[in-house]
């Protein structure tokens, strides 16, 4: 008898779905590069404004940049380890990675930025600090909006983009969206446009009443900002790693081109769950036409699963016979 120890493969599946290779992905890759170029311009010329200025709006805005533009590795890193291609050891391909590192991107945000902004803030009011070369903050607070809006109005672009294929309202995909770098750049973005107002109001009341108690006010609100963008993010990253179910739109859809199928007969149990970024895995029970011989059937399942897998949103699929006893599916929108 021979041996059959040998080290798994690490070579992608020939057969197996396409789990990336998608517009999409590439389009997702350059709204994170237009993100972490912006924000590090803005990190470094908030930095040395918060060295001149002494605003604590300044250093809290400072320390959200810098935040920033490390999620943006991280997220670099989720958008290319996601998309390795799948291979006998992980036939359903690696677009989970995608919500890990993008859960640890979202971790840094909540730490780093909104633990820091609303520390410091606290410590401004017990040991307030004046401050002073307001313009210098006006001119870079400025200069952060332009650059920000231009992150911004890329991944508003890529979202309505997509929201409108979907059929969604823009927040709606965004928050509901498989994409998790997508969702983490806008929500990001749109955070730190309302923080930059937050700080020039904190500012310009320090200017005028000669009071840094706004100044840090406006740290502690931008550090609370961050904190419920943050947590909306850890969330769902951690909804789709345990597992997310496709919505109803998607599984009707899937639901008539199963019934659609001239071997189908009926459908009685319909499971689609998010295994990455626009990448489902498909589970199923169906009742075929005819009553053939048990090879017969195994034969014409297999074939039923490549089918299905020749999507490719699905990463993979296991479709089982039905039982006679099982209620038959239909589309959630048809009557029953």
């Amino acid at each position: 008898m021979t041996s059959s120890s040998q080290p798994p493969s690490t070579t992608p599946v020939a057969d197996s779905p396409r789990v990336v290779k998608t517009e999409e992905h590439a389009e997702s890759a350059l709204t994170v590069i237009v993100a972490f170029g912006a924000n590090l311009l803005i990190a470094v010329a908030k930095s040395g404004a918060a060295v001149i200025t002494g605003s604590a709006s300044m250093v809290a805005e400072a320390v959200h940049s810098w935040a920033d533009t490390g999620n943006e590795v991280f997220l670099l890193l989720a958008n290319k380890r996601s998309r390795k291609p799948a291979d006998h050891d992980h036939p359903l391909g690696f677009g989970r990675e995608a919500y890990v590192w993008s859960m640890f991107a979202a971790l840094g945000l909540f730490a780093v930025g909104a633990g820091v902004s609303i520390t410091h803030g606290i410590q401004e009011l017990v040991h307030p600090e004046p401050a002073d070369d307001f313009g210098i903050a006006y001119a870079v607070l400025g200069v952060a909006f332009v650059l920000e809006g231009v992150s911004f109005l890329q991944a508003n672009r890529q979202a309505r983009k997509e929201a409108k294929a979907a059929e969604r309202d823009l927040l709606q995909h965004v928050l509901v969206t498989s994409d998790p770098t997508l969702r983490a750049v806008f929500a990001e973005d749109a955070a730190a446009l309302m923080g930059l107002v937050v700080a020039f109001v904190g500012i310009f009341l320090h200017q005028v009443t000669g009071s840094p108690v706004p100044d840090a006010i406006g740290s502690i609100v931008v550090g609370l900002i961050l904190g419920v963008i943050s947590w909306i993010l850890i969330d769902r990253n951690r909804r789709f790693l345990v597992g997310e179910p496709a919505g109803a739109a998607t599984r009707d859809a899937a639901l008539r081109e199963l019934l659609a199928d001239p071997e189908v007969d009926r459908v009685t149990y319909l499971r689609l769950e998010y295994v990455g970024p626009r990448s489902l895995y498909l589970v199923a029970s169906v009742d075929l036409v005819g009553d053939d011989d048990e090879h017969v059937v195994a034969e014409r399942i297999d074939a039923l699963e490549r089918r299905a897998t020749a999507a490719p949103v699905i990463a993979g699929a296991v479709i089982s016979v039905s039982p006679a006893s099982e209620r038959s599916l239909v589309p959630s929108d048809e009557p029953g």
